[in-house]
């Protein structure tokens, strides 16, 4: 039996793939297209979403190419993380009015299978929470500095994209893990000002000014223990060059070359093996088994202030392709997030 809401949608509309980018996206890659809400099938729902979010690794999905996640079909609809309400469920662990997150974003309305949404507490946090700090993007930076690249009492950690959804979370964990000096790396005045003021990082670099070999080594001039990187290209070489014996590297992400653009000079592996470095990478996927002890963890640093956040938001689902560009060319602070209703 199906438990419904009064006046349920019809028809839903959802982004699907309309071309396949050769290098940066446009608004014409993208198609917005109404479709009829199916009946559920026994142990679905059906999710009136509210929020979205759009994130960096989805331009490689948008390539035809094997990678750790498929990639999105043309005239299919893309998906990712959002969070809503069911309005209607067969499902009898998903009653109607539960707050769910799930993968099926980038729609307005979601029927989706109950075994792939978690119910989320919103007296514990805000609902968008559950898409950053609370989310993969918090994740990421919690396994990041516990696992991948361990942060030990005393360490000094340098974090690129540090004012992104990432980075802006991790340099506050590495405060929490007891990080003697966090250093983070972003573009222009405002972020890094932000980084300082907002985030507490001890500094912050500007790499649209250019040396960034040289402002690291102001910042650090004894070298860095750990380095999580979201950049790739110059910021890692430029990290291996600064890292201390044994020093770790979580190796998170490349946004520096998402977009086919033509690879920069790589790190120097020679010194990474005669220094005993540690280049480890990550798939945030792997440490979903922790993730409720992450968001119980993480949502008392949300509440006594160790973790701070920002968000970039765009109000309605139209506004999901240019909220994902921006993303793209790190137009956003924190988390970018579309607000759909």
């Amino acid at each position: 039996m199906t438990q419904t809401t009064l006046a349920l949608p019809t028809t839903a509309r959802e982004f699907q793939l309309a071309a396949r980018p050769t290098d940066v996206p446009t608004a014409d890659h993208f198609a917005l297209v109404a479709r009829p809400i199916p009946q559920l099938a026994e142990g679905q729902i059906l999710v009136r979403n509210t929020w979205m979010s759009v994130d960096p690794y989805m331009r490689g999905r948008m390539d035809d190419r094997p990678s750790y996640i498929s990639p999105f079909q043309l005239g299919e609809a893309l998906e990712g993380s959002a969070v809503g309400e069911v309005i209607a469920s067969a499902a009898p662990g998903l009653p109607v009015g539960v707050p769910v997150t799930h993968f099926a974003g980038w729609r307005d309305y979601s029927v989706v299978d109950a075994a792939t949404a978690t119910p989320i507490d919103i007296a514990l946090a805000a609902p968008q929470h559950y898409l950053g700090a609370l989310g993969t993007t918090g994740l990421t930076a919690y396994a990041a500095l516990t696992d991948v690249a361990r942060v030990e009492p005393g360490d000094t950690v340098f974090v690129s994209a540090a004012a992104g959804a990432v980075g802006s979370v991790a340099g506050q964990i590495a405060k929490a893990l007891g990080a003697a000096r966090v250093i983070g790396s972003a573009g222009g005045a405002a972020k890094t000002a932000l980084l300082l003021d907002e985030f507490g990082f001890d500094a912050a670099l500007d790499y649209r000014k250019g040396d960034l070999a040289g402002q690291l080594t102001a910042a650090a001039p004894e070298g860095i223990d750990v380095y999580l990187d979201s950049v790739g290209g110059e910021h890692l070489r430029v990290a291996v060059e600064a890292m201390r014996r044994k020093g770790r590297i979580a190796l998170v992400g490349a946004i520096s070359g998402y977009n086919g653009a033509d690879g920069e000079a790589g790190p120097d592996l020679y010194r990474a093996a005669t220094m005993e470095l540690s280049l480890r990478g990550m798939l945030v996927n792997s440490y979903f088994p922790i993730f409720g002890e992450y968001i119980a963890t993480a949502a008392a640093w949300l509440a006594d202030g160790t973790v701070r956040t920002k968000e970039t938001v765009y109000d309605g689902l139209e506004q999901a392709p240019a909220a994902f560009l921006g993303v793209l060319s790190g137009a956003n602070t924190g988390k970018m997030l579309v607000r759909l209703q």
